[in-house]
């Protein structure tokens, strides 16, 4: 996902500052330090938010679980977590090494490790590749459909960093990325596409794209000035907060579509409930554009929000179903 957190720049008012021929003169030259060492892997997971993780994982899960009606295998478990590590690890490196130049020039972000010099080109794009073999060795491991998708789920997942260059819409590409990750873990648990894997990924898509939305908030000056696409810089901060809003709610409905679609009693949809209260809470910390506590809104509250969903239908499994599936 294009998490862009700002990072602080170091004060370099005090520092002697370079003659010409010593300073750099393109983009390239900031992001290559003197070689790729073992000391820049803490640097590339920072790069990627690899925390983040956590966004889509408990969609996954929930994914996974529903499909079994229980514990599905602890096998096809660890090749989901490995397929989510990989498919995120190498969008959110495409992401960085894409958008380098554009990092370089954003102020909030020109701070970031390739733009900053802290991490090599050569280290991003190895990461990357990690990522793209990783998740194509657990696709294949899944099953067949899942093979077959994933090429597919690559070119979503990796064309999503380039969309904001011709198409507002890149949120909903977001979203649709992220979505894939539920469905997929379904699809690797059954087999097969179903109605609730549809309504549960639906509802990841929308949520995304909504609080996309409200993040990119934040650049809606630079991007309009850069000629770069996003509803904010396109619609104006009221007419994108509406939209946010319009997509949380989308997003509801299609989670309770899936609650009602899997007989979902009472857990389920307390979880539901609080994840209503949770995006309320959200829209709320940003209402009329005021970008303040955008970190609260964006990171904690919707790190939360996919945990707190799948523990009401864990809940649900615990307290009404046997969730002792053969391993």
């Amino acid at each position: 996902m294009d998490s862009r957190e700002s990072d602080n720049l170091p004060d370099t008012s005090l520092q002697p500052v370079p003659p010409p021929e010593a300073q750099a003169t393109s983009t390239a030259d900031l992001v290559q330090p003197a070689e790729f060492s073992p000391g820049q892997v803490k640097e590339l997971l920072d790069m990627i938010k690899f925390e983040h993780t956590v966004f889509a994982l408990p969609f996954a899960l929930l994914g996974a679980l529903t499909a079994a009606q229980g514990l599905p295998p602890l096998r096809t478990s660890l090749w989901i977590l490995a397929a989510m590590v990989g498919a995120r690890t190498a969008a959110m490196t495409f992401n960085r090494l894409v958008d380098v130049d554009v990092d370089a020039e954003n102020p909030r972000t020109s701070g970031r490790a390739l733009p900053a010099g802290r991490v090599s080109r050569g280290g991003a794009m190895a990461l990357m590749g990690a990522g793209i073999v990783l998740f194509g060795l657990s696709a294949g491991a899944l099953g067949p459909l899942t093979w077959a998708l994933s090429p597919l789920a690559l070119v979503i997942i990796l064309g999503y960093s380039l969309c904001k260059r011709f198409t507002s819409l890149a949120h909903v590409v977001l979203g649709l990325s992220l979505s894939g990750a539920p469905l997929g873990a379904w699809i690797a648990v059954s087999g097969r596409i179903e109605t609730p894997a549809l309504w549960l990924s639906g509802g990841v898509l929308a949520w995304t794209a909504g609080f996309d939305i409200l993040y990119s908030l934040q650049d809606e000056g630079f991007d309009r000035a850069r000629g770069l696409h996003s509803i904010p810089s396109r619609v104006g901060t009221r007419r994108a907060l509406l939209l946010s809003r319009s997509l949380h709610v989308l997003a509801l409905v299609c989670w309770g579509m899936f609650n009602r679609q899997v007989g979902g009693y009472l857990w389920s949809w307390v979880g539901w409930g609080t994840v209503a209260a949770m995006l309320v809470r959200e829209q709320w910390l940003v209402r009329k554009g005021d970008l303040s506590r955008i970190d609260q809104a964006f990171f904690t509250l919707n790190s939360l929000i996919g945990l707190v969903f799948f523990m009401g239908h864990v809940l649900e499994h615990v307290l009404s179903r046997t969730l002792l599936a053969p391993l």
